[in-house]
């Protein structure tokens, strides 16, 4: 018998309907291994170049979230990290001086409903025209995600989509 390998399936999605709006997910079952959040992003303000797509679980807003990030434009490359933030990272948000300027980004948050664990998520982003990267988040709770709130500075822009995937265990 052949092995079943873990499937996606989708618990919510969304379409910023005006400029400078956020958004949270909530009401997150309990059912999947593990989330992804993927989206495609601009932030609610031009002019000053591009954001990070911030995200807070469970309205946590204290000083329980690390980071470490590195990208690259193909011919350098940055890293740095911080401890003790108000907010992880999901990805980025373009400057919305341009609809070509559309940044997709996928993140993976690992074991979202274990209660014993600290919970990580591994963000990918492209900001077209100008870099990759991947972002290692670190959230010290153990409590099981339900909700996950996402913003830009000063929002997002309309039409920045954001879908919401639980991912099926596999079976042997």
């Amino acid at each position: 018998m052949a092995a079943k390998t873990g499937t996606y399936t989708l618990i919510a999605s969304t379409t910023i309907g005006s400029t400078g709006s956020s958004l949270t997910f909530s009401s997150i079952p309990q059912t999947y291994t593990d989330l992804v959040i993927v989206s495609n992003a601009l932030r609610g303000i031009s002019g000053s170049g591009g954001d990070l797509v911030r995200l807070q679980f469970n309205g946590d807003t204290s000083s329980n979230y690390s980071w470490t990030q590195g990208y690259g434009n193909g011919s350098s490359a940055v890293s740095n990290n911080s401890t003790n933030q108000t907010q992880a990272f999901a990805g980025a948000a373009a400057d919305a001086t341009g609809t070509s300027n559309w940044c997709p980004n996928i993140c993976h948050i690992l074991d979202y409903a274990n209660t014993t664990t600290y919970k990580s998520a591994l963000a990918r982003v492209n900001q077209n025209g100008s870099y990759t990267g991947i972002v290692i988040n670190l959230w010290r709770s153990t409590a099981a995600i339900n909700s996950i709130y996402l913003t830009a500075t000063n929002g997002f822009t309309a039409g920045s989509t954001f879908k919401l995937y639980g991912i099926e265990a596999g079976n042997v």
